[in-house]
């Protein structure tokens, strides 16, 4: 495995990414803030306002999360065949950013799911591109940093969403449409800047066009090692369920209407904090071993909220949750590059995101009927019980990940 230069310390290392990687960092910072800004309260709106069940939440959650995981196959596999990465992306940017008006516009609950799915849909048409323009564009050996400063920049935004949120809902007396219709303003000017500020960087001669991405031939050519890193993800994604049973927790346990989106902002604050200086980590130690901490901290995240008896629990385990984020999805990610041929790249990290969006679809269904039919003691029971299956398949995977990960940087 490639080590750091001995003293070589973070900032510098920050110095150095190129520059392309900061700007999508921050088209995902102002895109975010517009989501999470809306996502913060929908759970809430869905429950109190319209009377939805919180099965029919897990549902739309997990719907929406698998319509941008399918998506992000065909988009990941058209990149790598035009070798058109950025077009791609900000066409999906471009497609989030007009459908945010519909969210404060829609009067039913069919109109939300509308505007949730094909925003989602957005989301999927720039995500495999997107984190494969990050690999592109990232040295090898900075490339655990580059998706940790990426992912880190992402969740700034995850935590000033629903920090506006909170503010406007106290200012306008829980006016959920007038916040809905200020989260489309950062979604504008994500878009603007990956136009503006990204520059695409011309395909090696090495790396050959790809007629075929998604043929079986093709697909063979990933590798076990890119499918072990799927497999393990998959059974992970079981266990990390949508973050909207952590705000419904919340509420469950008194958290008033208007400190909801807290829950959110507390937990991206961990997950901002910690995700960078674990990309950085990831580069200089073994990848397989950092995963298997982040698991841990699930499993003990899961125990802490299936028994939280008020609050202060709640916010343990929120933190807890947030702290296995920074430490695992920038590495899986990071993980899935490692792994995946260079000509592959958009197709692989389309590939990882449909398997991971079946995954999350399943978590959420089977989150939302556990809560209702048993109790949210269930739910999080559950949840650590997927965990511990992941880290039990990572701990036998280990040594075959760890060898893809040092061959790929030395």
């Amino acid at each position: 495995m490639a080590e750091a230069p001995p003293g070589d310390p973070p900032a510098a290392a920050r110095a150095r990414l190129p520059g392309g990687v900061w700007a999508l960092g921050f088209v995902s910072l102002l895109m975010d803030v517009s989501s999470e800004m809306i996502h913060a309260l929908l759970p809430v709106y869905l429950v109190v306002v319209l009377g939805t069940s919180t099965l029919a939440v897990g549902f739309i959650e997990g719907i929406a999360e698998a319509t941008a995981a399918i998506t992000k196959v065909f988009s990941g596999a058209l990149s790598d065949r035009l070798g058109k990465r950025k077009l791609l992306a900000a066409t999906g940017y471009g497609m989030a950013a007009l459908t945010k008006p519909v969210f404060p516009l829609a009067e039913t609950l069919g109109w939300l799911v509308g505007a949730r799915f094909v925003d989602r849909i957005g989301k999927g048409i720039r995500g495999a591109p997107r984190d494969a323009l990050v690999a592109d564009i990232a040295p090898a050996e900075m490339r655990g940093a580059a998706f940790g400063l990426r992912q880190a920049l992402d969740t700034v935004g995850a935590f000033l969403g629903p920090m506006i949120a909170i503010g406007l809902m106290w200012l306008t007396a829980d006016n959920f449409r007038l916040v809905f219709w200020v989260a489309v303003l950062p979604a504008a000017a994500a878009f603007l800047l990956i136009v503006l500020a990204v520059r695409e960087p011309p395909r090696p001669p090495s790396v050959a066009p790809v007629r075929a991405p998604l043929s079986r031939a093709e697909l063979a050519k990933l590798g076990r090692a890119y499918w072990w890193v799927v497999a393990v993800a998959a059974v992970f994604t079981l266990a990390r369920f949508s973050e909207a049973f952590l705000i419904l927790r919340a509420q469950a346990l008194g958290l008033s209407l208007a400190l909801v989106p807290a829950v959110l902002v507390v937990m991206n604050i961990v997950y901002a904090v910690s995700a960078y200086p674990a990309g950085v980590l990831s580069d200089r130690m073994d990848r397989g071993r950092l995963l298997a901490v982040g698991l841990v901290v699930l499993i003990a995240a899961d125990l802490v909220l299936a028994f939280a008896g008020g609050l202060a629990a709640v916010a343990v385990g929120v933190v807890l949750w947030g702290l296995h984020m920074g430490l695992t999805q920038g590495l899986l990610s990071t993980l899935v590059a490692d792994t995946a041929t260079a000509e592959l790249r958009g197709t692989a990290f389309g590939m990882f995101n449909l398997v991971g969006g079946v995954a999350m679809l399943l978590a959420s269904v089977i989150a939302g009927a556990l809560w209702d039919v048993i109790g949210a003691e269930a739910t999080f029971l559950a949840g650590a019980g997927f965990a511990v299956v992941a880290l039990v398949s990572l701990l036998r995977l280990h040594g075959r990940l760890g060898a893809a990960a040092t061959r790929d940087r030395t």
